[in-house]
């Protein structure tokens, strides 16, 4: 693909990635990604992903931050301001590095944050998140999982203006509210699975799409492990709702992500 994908979206320091990181990155150069913004959900991710945009400069770009949702031993809960405590002199420390905040944002899955007072500490964390980026002039990579219009009224009211809303899946009528504040949205190869999204694709401008794979997660099999190989899988359902060709969706994703992430264009002086 002329000019090449960016992937604003994965997690290459997942577990499921520690074994052959050079292989997935070298299948990922063969298919045509340009660049990875890969994310962080843990303060305890940010060596290893500031090493492997180390190892591989001007492609692996690093976005740091602290997720709505944190794994334990016995599973999963909501986020605390203790987990969010030992990322902030990091912030302050790496912030020459980062090309963006995240992933941050909200998660109301009942089962994962059934109490109001964890949902009031989640938006506190994002809050806080949101300052660091707003101070440090960088963009927002935001999760928003059973909270998409939430997480659209806070990120307007905290006054958030450069912001990627990752595998989106909100009604139509709130990307739009999100679409209107310049707000960009991102899908990975799974939206091609069900026709879901076709609604809220259609009526989200390609302006305000850029594409992701959230790899290791949501890949074309649910059962497989996703990598950003898989970037052409949302690039061509985009394609086919809007009535594009590929080249053209790759062309305008690329675009936007680089206006939405301008130190990556920096980075590869485009």
């Amino acid at each position: 693909m002329a000019g090449g994908y960016v992937d604003c979206h994965c997690h290459m320091t997942a577990e499921e990635f520690s074994q052959d990181t050079a292989d997935i990155l070298e299948r990922s150069r063969k298919e045509g990604v340009r660049a990875l913004v890969s994310v962080t959900e843990h303060a305890g991710e940010l060596e290893s992903l500031l090493h492997l945009s180390q190892r591989y400069p001007n492609y692996v770009m690093p976005c740091f931050g602290i997720h709505p949702i944190q794994s334990k031993a016995e599973g999963y809960r909501s986020v605390t301001l203790q987990d969010l405590e030992p990322a902030l002199e990091e912030f302050e420390k790496y912030k020459d590095h980062l090309v963006g905040v995240g992933e941050i944002g909200l998660d109301f899955t009942p089962w994962l944050a059934p109490t109001s007072k964890e949902r009031e500490e989640q938006l506190k964390v994002f809050q806080i998140q949101l300052d660091i980026a707003k101070r440090m002039d960088l963009p927002v990579n935001v999760h928003s999982r059973s909270a998409g219009r939430q997480a659209i009224a806070f990120l307007k009211e905290q006054g958030a203006e450069r912001v990627l809303l990752h595998n989106f899946a909100g009604r139509p009528s709130v990307a739009l509210e999100g679409v209107q504040a310049g707000y960009f949205f991102s899908f990975p190869p799974a939206v091609a699975n069900n026709d879901q999204r076709e609604k809220l694709i259609r009526q989200i401008p390609m302006e305000n799409i850029c594409l992701e794979t959230d790899s290791p997660a949501l890949g074309p099999h649910r059962q497989e492990r996703n990598e950003p190989s898989n970037i052409y899988i949302p690039c061509e359902y985009i394609a086919r709702v809007k009535g594009l060709s590929s080249e053209k969706v790759c062309e305008v994703t690329a675009h936007n992500a680089f206006r939405l992430f301008p130190k990556i264009q920096h980075k590869l002086n485009v």
